[in-house]
């Protein structure tokens, strides 16, 4: 009970039914009846509506698609993994021996599935008003730093569609390394082409991000090689 107090008071919310809050961090390797699969379906539908609305209200001048692309990387893995990590959420995940001893409560997926759930279980008990209050704290500060300009287009999909544009294969993404303590992982990404002999390496605190930046080096040295397509 004393840890679950601890977790309620880093999301800001109290749960009244606290089996409700156990559930949302029940990772199915635990059980495949009882675990939180069905809150973190709910979850991730009721913070889609959240945050769509949140940005429909902030930005009357946007466009779908520059909306969508907004909303995608507020409620994507990476950033519900590192909206987790400052809670400290995997010290209080309930995992299966084997989940637990392959690193199960560091692992991004796993993290946000939960921070899911836990939206879920907030409506359950709730309601959508108080979800939505719960959900613009966490979020506030990536929200406020949002503008229009964030939504261009990411380097891995622009790598994409230039070599799609030049009839090329798609670019392989490969880890070298991972480096670093539990909580600060550094990630080697190496970006490989088809018919390009050069490697393009990236690094970041993510998978994600390490990818981003080795394509955004594959873009750079294609902007040089095909300049007409890659502008």
């Amino acid at each position: 009970m004393k840890q679950t107090s601890l977790l309620c008071s880093r999301i800001g919310y109290t749960f009244n039914d606290f089996n409700l809050l156990n559930l949302a961090l029940t990772h199915r390797s635990v059980s495949g009846q009882t675990n939180n699969e069905r809150l973190e379906f709910l979850g991730d539908s009721v913070l889609n509506l959240i945050i769509g609305g949140e940005l429909f209200t902030k930005f009357p001048q946007g466009k779908e698609g520059q909306l969508s692309r907004l909303r995608a990387s507020l409620v994507r893995g990476e950033t519900l993994a590192q909206i987790g990590g400052e809670f400290g959420l995997g010290e209080f995940l309930i995992l299966g021996p084997g989940e637990h001893k392959s690193g199960g409560a560091r692992r991004e997926s796993t993290l946000a599935d939960a921070v899911e759930a836990i939206i879920g279980a907030i409506f359950c008990e709730s309601g959508y008003n108080e979800a939505r209050k719960v959900v613009l704290r966490w979020f506030d500060s990536r929200i406020q730093a949002l503008t229009l300009n964030d939504t261009v287009k990411d380097n891995k999909t622009r790598l994409q569609e230039i070599l799609q544009h030049l009839k090329m294969g798609l670019p392989e993404y490969r880890i070298l390394s991972v480096s670093g303590s539990s909580h600060q992982q550094v990630f080697q990404i190496e970006c490989a082409i088809t018919g390009v002999e050069e490697r393009f390496a990236g690094s970041g605190l993510s998978r994600r991000q390490a990818e981003q930046q080795a394509a955004g080096f594959a873009l750079a040295s294609l902007s040089v090689k095909y300049k007409s397509a890659a502008n």
